[in-house]
C-alpha cells in the first residue's frame, strides 16, 4: 500500500529532476553577485571556454558561476609610494583593458599559458623597452672615444713617504713612536728644503761673482767666506774664493791654511794640466770651499793687474763653476777692471749705518757711470751688522731705497763666531746668520739660468 502510494509522485520527481525546465528570456532568476571590476548594472557576457573551438555563429549565453571568481589571478600588491610601478608604464596592444584572466574579443590565449598582456613583472625591477637601432659607424654625435689606459706616473702610482722631521717636539714624536708616528717636517724645515733646492741650480759654465765695497770694515771678506762656504757645502761642484785685494787681503786667514802659494804661484806654474795641479795652489776650508791667496808683500801685491787677474780666471774656470772674488775698496785699481769685466754679478757690502749706505749707494753710481751699469739690476745689496743689538737706522725704509736700484737686499745678522776674525766654520755659525747666508746663497742662484758670461775674448784649451 505504501509502496503504491509514493511510486507515481517520486517518478515523477525523478523526471523533474532528470529533465531541465525550459528556460526563456523573460524568466527572473536570482542575481549573481559580480565581481568588483565590473559595473554594478548592464548585462555581462562571459568569455567562451578556453578549450573551446573558435565559432563564427552567435555564442549562447551561460550562467556566470563562483568558481569563475575563485579562479581569477589575485593581482600584486601596489609598492610603497614612490617606488617605481612597472604596470603602469606597460603598453596595452589590444587597445583595450580587460579583467585580468579573461581574453577580450579577437585574443588567443593558448590552453596552460596566460595572456601576454596579463603578466606582470616582479615591482621594483625595470622593463626595458626595445632596443633601439644602432648608430651609424663613427657618428661623433653618438659615440663617446674609447678611455685609454691610466697614466704611468710618479703622482699616481707613488705613495710619497714624509719626511722624518729633524728638530724639536715632531722630532721627539717620531722617536718615541719608533717612526710608526711621523708628523713630518716643519714649515722652517721645508722652507729650508726650498732654499736648498735653489742654491743647488745648475749652473752652465762658471758664475763668477764680485764682492766688493767702497768702505772698510763693513764684513766684505766675512761674507766671501760665508757666501763661498755654504754654496760649497750645499753643492756637489767646486766652489773658489779668489783675494784680489791689493791691500794686503786677509781672506786665506780664515781657512785653514794648506800651503804658501798665491796667485802669482799659479800664474808661473806651466804645469797646470789637471784639477790636482790647481789644488796644490789653494787651501781647503771644512766646508769644502777651496781659498786662493793674494801676495804677502805689499809691492807685489800692488803689481797685481787686470791682465793676471785675467789669466787667473782662464785657468780656474776650467776646474770650478763658481768663483767668488773678494775685491779690495779702490775702484780704480787695474784688478778691479779684469774683475768687472768678467762678473756676472756684484754683492755690494755695507753697513746698517747712515755712512755706509752712502758708501753703497756711491758704489752704484760709479758702475753706471763708468760702462758697468748692466751690473747694477743684477747686483744683490748685503747689510751686515758689525754689532750686535738692532740698529738705529730704519732698515726697512733703508731697503726700499736700494731695491729700487739693486736685485735684492740680504741682511746678515752679528754672529760672535763670525766676529772673531779667524777661520770660519759653517758648525759654529749662529742659526740666524747661517739661515741669512744659505738665503743670500739662493738669491744669487736664482741668477744662474740666465747666465751670460761677459768675457772680452773666448777661451780656447
Amino acid at each position: 500500500m505504501t509502496n503504491d502510494d509514493t511510486g507515481p509522485s517520486t517518478a515523477s520527481a525523478r523526471a523533474s529532476v532528470a529533465t531541465p525546465a525550459a528556460t526563456s528570456d523573460d524568466a527572473s532568476t536570482p542575481d549573481a553577485p559580480l565581481p568588483p571590476w565590473l559595473p554594478e548594472s548592464g548585462p555581462v557576457t562571459p568569455s567562451p571556454p578556453r578549450n573551446a573551438p573558435l565559432e563564427s555563429g552567435p555564442t549562447p549565453a551561460a550562467p556566470f558561476s563562483d568558481a569563475a571568481t575563485t579562479a581569477q589571478p589575485i593581482p600584486p600588491r601596489p609598492g610603497p609610494p614612490g617606488q617605481f610601478d612597472a604596470r603602469s608604464h606597460m603598453p596595452n596592444t589590444s587597445g583595450q583593458f580587460d579583467a585580468p584572466g579573461r581574453s577580450g574579443p579577437g585574443q588567443f590565449s593558448p590552453h596552460g599559458q596566460f595572456p601576454t598582456h596579463g603578466f606582470l613583472p616582479p615591482q621594483g625591477q625595470f622593463i626595458a623597452g626595445p632596443a633601439q637601432p644602432a648608430p651609424p659607424f663613427g657618428h661623433p654625435a653618438h659615440q663617446r672615444p674609447p678611455a685609454g689606459p691610466p697614466a704611468l706616473d710618479d703622482a699616481t702610482l707613488l705613495r710619497k713617504a714624509r719626511r722624518a722631521p729633524g728638530h724639536g717636539w715632531r722630532r721627539a714624536v717620531h722617536r718615541a713612536t719608533g717612526g710608526r708616528v711621523n708628523p713630518g717636517e716643519s714649515p722652517t724645515e721645508i722652507t729650508h728644503q726650498q732654499l736648498v733646492e735653489r742654491v743647488n741650480r745648475p749652473v752652465r759654465g762658471d758664475y763668477r761673482i764680485a764682492v766688493l765695497s767702497l768702505k772698510g770694515g763693513v764684513g766684505k771678506t766675512t761674507t766671501t767666506i760665508g757666501l763661498g762656504s755654504t754654496f760649497a757645502s750645499m753643492r756637489g761642484d767646486r766652489v773658489i774664493a779668489v783675494d784680489a785685494n791689493p791691500d794686503l787681503g786677509t781672506l786665506a786667514q780664515r781657512v785653514p791654511q794648506q800651503t804658501d802659494s798665491t796667485v802669482r804661484d799659479l800664474l808661473a806654474d806651466e804645469a797646470v794640466h789637471r784639477y790636482s795641479d790647481v789644488r796644490a795652489h789653494t787651501s781647503q776650508a771644512p766646508s769644502r770651499l777651496e781659498v786662493l791667496a793674494s801676495e804677502r808683500d805689499p809691492a807685489m801685491a800692488e803689481a797685481f793687474n787686470e791682465d793676471e787677474y785675467k789669466g787667473v780666471m782662464e785657468i780656474l774656470q776650467r776646474y770650478y763653476n763658481i768663483i767668488i772674488t773678494d775685491c779690495g775698496t779702490g775702484l780704480s785699481h787695474s784688478a778691479m777692471r779684469g774683475v768687472l769685466n768678467s762678473a756676472n754679478a756684484i754683492v755690494l757690502v755695507s753697513s746698517p749705518a747712515l755712512d755706509g749706505a752712502r758708501s753703497a749707494s756711491a758704489t752704484l753710481d760709479w758702475l753706471e757711470a763708468h760702462g758697468y751699469g748692466h751690473l747694477v739690476p743684477r747686483s744683490v745689496l748685503v747689510l751686515s751688522s758689525s754689532r750686535p743689538g738692532s740698529s738705529t737706522i730704519d732698515t726697512d725704509q733703508l731697503a726700499a731705497h736700494f731695491l729700487s736700484r739693486c736685485r735684492a737686499v740680504q741682511g746678515i745678522p752679528f754672529d760672535d763666531h763670525l766676529a772673531e776674525g779667524s777661520h770660519v766654520d759653517l758648525d759654529l755659525v749662529g742659526k740666524n746668520a747661517r739661515a741669512a747666508l744659505l738665503e743670500l746663497a739662493a738669491v744669487i742662484a736664482d741668477d744662474f739660468g740666465g747666465t751670460v758670461l761677459r768675457r772680452e775674448e773666448p777661451f780656447t784649451p
